[in-house]
Parts: C-alpha cells; sequence; structure tokens
C-alpha cells in the first residue's frame, strides 16, 4: 500500500461521546415510548439532514406538523444536545495529538451540523488541533457520498492513496475506501494504535 501522508479523523463516537439517550432517559422515562419516538419521530435520517445543513427550525417545525403532540420532545432534542455529547474519550484525543506534535499531517471529516460542531468546538479545545475540518453540514455534503470525501482531499490537498480515514461507522469507511483512500474502523483506542502501526504510522517519531 502507498505511504501514509495524510491521517484524517472523524469526531462523533471517535474523539468524543455521543448518545441521545443520555438526556432522554430523563425526557423520555419509558423505555419502550423512547425507543418508539427515535424510531419514529427523531430518527437518525431525520437528524442526518441537519447534518446536510438543514436549519433546525426547519427540521423542528417539519416533525411538529406531522406529530403536534411530541412538539416537547421534538424541541427537547436540540435543547440537550450538550448533554448527549458529555465528554472526550482521552485514548483517541491522544493519540490524535501525539500524531500532530509528531509532524504528522491530521485532519478531519465529520458529519455534523455547522451549530453543533461550533458547541462542540467551543468545549473541546482538542478539535482545533488538527491542520483543518470539513464539517457536513457547512459544505452541504455528508458521508458516505462520494464528493465529500474528494471534496475534502482537495480543499487539503490530500494524496486519497495516501490518505488514512478513520470512522466508527463501516459505511463511512467503505465510501472513504470507495473514493480511493486507505480506511480503518474504529472500535477502541487500542485497536487503533495496532492499525496505526500496520499502516506504518505509530509508534509516532519525530519527522524531518
Amino acid at each position: 500500500m502507498p505511504e501514509i501522508r495524510h491521517i484524517v479523523f472523524d469526531i462523533g463516537r471517535v474523539l468524543i461521546h455521543y448518545d441521545p439517550n443520555l438526556p432522554f432517559s430523563r425526557v423520555i422515562p419509558d423505555e419502550a415510548k423512547r425507543e418508539w419516538f427515535f424510531a419514529n419521530v427523531c430518527t437518525s435520517d431525520w437528524n442526518l439532514e441537519q447534518d446536510r445543513g438543514r436549519s433546525w427550525e426547519e427540521a423542528e417545525a417539519l416533525l411538529i406538523a406531522q406529530h403536534p403532540d411530541e412538539e416537547e420532545n421534538i424541541r427537547a432534542f436540540r435543547r440537550f444536545w450538550h448533554e448527549m455529547v458529555p465528554h472526550a474519550y482521552d485514548g483517541s484525543v491522544e493519540i490524535m495529538l501525539g500524531l500532530i506534535e509528531a509532524g504528522r499531517d491530521v485532519t478531519m471529516l465529520t458529519n455534523f451540523a455547522t451549530d453543533t460542531f461550533a458547541e462542540a468546538q467551543a468545549r473541546f479545545p482538542f478539535l482545533t488541533r488538527p491542520r483543518g475540518v470539513t464539517v457536513s453540514g457547512e459544505v452541504k455534503l455528508i458521508k458516505p457520498d462520494r464528493a465529500i470525501y474528494d471534496l475534502h482531499a482537495e480543499s487539503f490537498g490530500l494524496d486519497p492513496a495516501g490518505s488514512l480515514f478513520i470512522d466508527d461507522s463501516p459505511k463511512n469507511v467503505e465510501g472513504a475506501k470507495a473514493a480511493g483512500w486507505q480506511a480503518v474502523l474504529f472500535t477502541d483506542p487500542d485497536t487503533l494504535r495496532r492499525d496505526l502501526g500496520r499502516a506504518g504510522v505509530w509508534p509516532v517519531a519525530a519527522r524531518n
């Protein structure tokens, strides 16, 4: 395989934890009702459109028109979003910062709504450390569509064949491979270290 010269991190569930159940265990205490709500109202597909650039106002209005009895619960999704991202994954952050400090070229590519990404970056300053980031909500493209990988590579001058992408979603990993990148599935920091070792970029060492 070509030498890895660029390392690209996903963010949610790779560098920071994300779980909508954290606030909604309080908002909708009944587990069956909560499962119904996420399966039928604030679904993953609905949330993904905010990652694609749809405003929260539009998103809420759409669902409230369909489920007027759920208005408060619908609005709770954005209102309590900060509780869904309670902490960073210290091991993953340590790896990313170690790569940066060793002189590796590190960027980020994430499906994230524009406003919540700004909030996350303010709360987790390490998200400002990589050379740059492509945020889906800003560019109106989402993983695993090939266009966002191509845009990221063009924007940051990456050679896809020499780029290693790290994501927790199998379909996003496959999307990167389809775009000509190398990619690994994130499960935990120890596995990531092994994957980086096989790629020849871990343990880190200062580069000339």
